[in-house]
Order: structure tokens, then C-alpha cells, then sequence
């Protein structure tokens, strides 16, 4: 696995507290492997949470370059922003569908609505029907994750589907796994066989079931068009298994302070940690205002020039405690930078130990960052 260029120790001079570092050309490459991996299906862009948090101004653009021309985010408004920074041709799909009585921004904007709900159906109906046109729209239908989509009851209620998909052009059947991070969990294959089966309704449809994980469980799961979003950005789609994608993110996070402490003494809130003997305590400018979860107390760690220092007590709102004991001190000086994502700690890794997901820690990357882009 390529890791995501890594700045120097001394970072140019910055009000910031930390460095965002995002890799363009690492995204890209992980966007080229996927549709290579997806054979012939399509492949989207999802950039919903302003790209999982590295900024869809400078990502789409890269993936633009990278060929895509598909694109999914989950609110209208990220439709709308997102609409201003790729080509007039590119599709846009906006995950919740319109919410009552904003339809018509759709429209304004060049937006293709997820239908997941009769409202949703009824709403943009209508508005095909005022303006006599047929507007493209695509269709969700649960296929056993419970949690957007038409469900089998409401597919009943609607009744035949060519008569409530006239009013409109339907260009997508799609649904979503739940399990697809687990190649061998039952849910898979079961999910696949109830879309298998809903898709009988609607015979003309392309249709999409892939997200990240699911391009990597095979052709069954490809269909016409597969919608990744935590790959691009580097996360591993199958927890386990070798990450096949490029690290796209690094973070270095500036030292403030560092002190001596001795035995019995604590250290931050809560006093968690007490020193076992004469310690060096390291504190940086990053916290969990900043994204860093305080769930990595007295459990995460950095890195200086590739050793590991453990966080010492408890994460603050702008701030974390390190025991740098036995660093040397030239490493220690206000303003040098350590390591918290990068060739050393993956994001994964990071999410592991905090308990969560990629996902999570990428998302809830702040805007206090210096950010710098590579390449794009």
C-alpha cells in the first residue's frame, strides 16, 4: 500500500494546529482500480459529507479527471454545491430524495432525485405532471436493511409499476447492503437474491447495489452501475483482508509543550494517567474539536519518525498529551509535527482502536486543519 507523501518534521510557519494532507492522484488511482474491479459496471463518485470530510471542491474535480461523470451525495444541498464544480453532463443523485415541497430545486439545479418513499414518488410525479415533462428520477427499494428504500409494502400500495412510473423517466432500480464489509455473511447473497427478485418488476431498469465493499464481492454484485465512496478515500473494503487502495489522508499535528513530570504525577483531565517514574509529556494541538476522539484515551497514539508514542490520559477539546520519554529533544521542539495518519498509522487503525470505522474518523476531520492537496 502506497502511503500519502509525508511533510516535514518543522511544518511551514501556520496558525493551525495540525496538517490535513489529501492526496488527489491516490484518490484517483483508487478510483481507476475500482472500475477496473467493477468490469463493465459504472462507476460513481459518492461525495456526500463534503467528500467524507477531505473537501468535494478538490475531490470531485480529481475524479472528473479520473473519468468519472456519476456522482451521488446524500442532501440536496450537496447536490446543489456540488452541481457548480463538475461538467454541465455529469449526473447527480441525491440520496434522500426531495423533501416535501422541494422538488422544483431539483429541477433548478440539474438533480436526480433517490426515490425512497410513495411521498417522495407521489411529489415528483406531480411535478412531471405540471410542467407535462418527464423527469429522470431514480427508484430505492429495500432489500432487507430496513432503512431507506420502498419496502415491499409500499411497492404493493403503489401497484403496478408502469402505472406509477409513467409520470416520470425511472433511470435507476437501486438498493444497499448491509453486511457487503463481510464477503462471507449470509445477509449478502439473501439481499442480492430479494433485489434479484424486485427487479422482475421493473425489467428496463439499470441498476445499482455495489457500494464500496460490494465491488470487491464479485461480478453477481456489479450490475449496471456500483456506487463507492469510503474506497476512494482509502478506506479497506473488506476488514481482514490486504487493503488493496492507496492511503489518500495524513495528519501531523504541531507540538506545543513538553515537560518533565515525575512519579505520582497526573496527567490531564481526570487524571488517568499517573507517571510510574520521571516522564517526558509532549502536548499537541489537536483534539477532539478537531475529530480526534476522546474514546482514544489513554489508548491511541502518534508517531516521531516512525516510533510509536502512546497518548498519555485523557483527549481534550484542543488538545493530547503524548509520553515521548526517550525522544530525542531536537524531535521535541514547539512547532515540529507528529504523525497521527500516515505511512505509520492507517486510518483503520486508528478507527480500531477508538472502536469504530473508517468511516467515523474520516468524516470528523474539523476545519481548524491547514489543509494541503497533492497532485489532483
Amino acid at each position: 500500500m502506497n502511503a500519502v507523501a509525508h511533510p516535514s518534521h518543522v511544518a511551514n510557519a501556520s496558525r493551525a494546529g495540525a496538517l490535513l494532507t489529501i492526496d488527489l492522484d491516490a484518490i484517483a488511482a483508487n478510483y481507476r482500480l475500482l472500475v477496473e474491479r467493477a468490469g463493465g459496471a459504472v462507476v460513481a463518485g459518492v461525495m456526500k459529507a463534503d467528500a467524507y470530510g477531505l473537501g468535494m471542491v478538490r475531490v470531485a474535480p480529481a475524479l472528473v479527471h479520473a473519468g468519472c461523470r456519476v456522482f451521488f451525495t446524500a442532501h440536496v444541498d450537496e447536490g446543489i454545491h456540488l452541481r457548480d464544480i463538475v461538467p454541465p453532463d455529469s449526473t447527480i443523485y441525491v440520496l434522500h430524495g426531495p423533501p416535501p415541497g422541494t422538488a422544483a430545486d431539483f429541477l433548478e439545479h440539474g438533480l436526480t432525485p433517490v426515490l425512497n418513499d410513495p411521498g417522495q414518488v407521489r411529489e415528483w410525479s406531480a411535478l412531471c405532471e405540471r410542467l407535462g415533462r418527464r423527469l429522470s428520477a431514480a427508484v430505492q427499494v429495500d432489500s432487507g436493511m430496513s432503512r431507506m428504500g420502498l419496502s415491499p409494502a409500499d411497492l404493493d400500495a403503489l401497484g403496478d409499476p408502469p402505472n406509477w412510473l409513467a409520470a416520470f423517466e425511472p433511470v435507476l432500480l437501486m438498493s444497499h447492503l448491509a453486511c457487503a464489509d463481510v464477503p462471507d455473511h449470509p445477509m449478502n447473497e439473501r439481499q442480492r437474491r430479494r433485489f434479484d427478485a424486485i427487479r422482475a418488476q421493473f425489467p428496463a431498469m439499470p441498476a445499482s447495489l455495489a457500494n464500496s465493499s460490494a465491488v470487491f464481492l464479485g461480478p453477481d454484485f456489479h450490475y449496471d452501475l456500483a456506487r463507492p465512496g469510503a474506497a476512494l478515500y482509502g478506506i479497506n473494503p473488506q476488514p481482514g483482508h490486504a487493503n488493496p487502495l492507496r492511503q489518500a489522508v495524513s495528519l501531523d499535528a504541531r507540538i506545543v509543550q513538553v515537560r518533565t513530570i515525575e512519579a505520582g504525577d497526573a496527567v490531564g483531565y481526570g487524571a488517568r494517567y499517573v507517571a510510574d517514574g520521571t516522564r517526558r509529556i509532549a502536548t499537541i494541538a489537536i483534539g477532539y474539536a478537531d475529530g480526534w476522539q476522546r474514546a482514544l484515551s489513554g489508548r491511541g497514539c502518534a508517531y516521531i519518525d516512525g516510533v510509536r508514542v502512546p497518548i498519555a490520559g485523557t483527549v481534550s477539546m484542543d488538545s493530547i498529551t503524548l509520553d515521548v520519554t526517550g525522544m530525542p529533544e531536537a524531535r521535541l521542539q514547539p512547532g515540529m509535527t507528529v504523525e497521527l495518519l500516515g505511512p505509520h498509522q492507517h486510518v483503520d487503525v486508528v478507527a480500531a482502536e477508538a472502536g469504530t470505522i473508517g468511516y467515523e474518523v474520516l468524516t470528523r476531520m474539523g476545519n481548524r486543519f491547514d489543509r494541503r492537496y497533492l497532485g489532483g
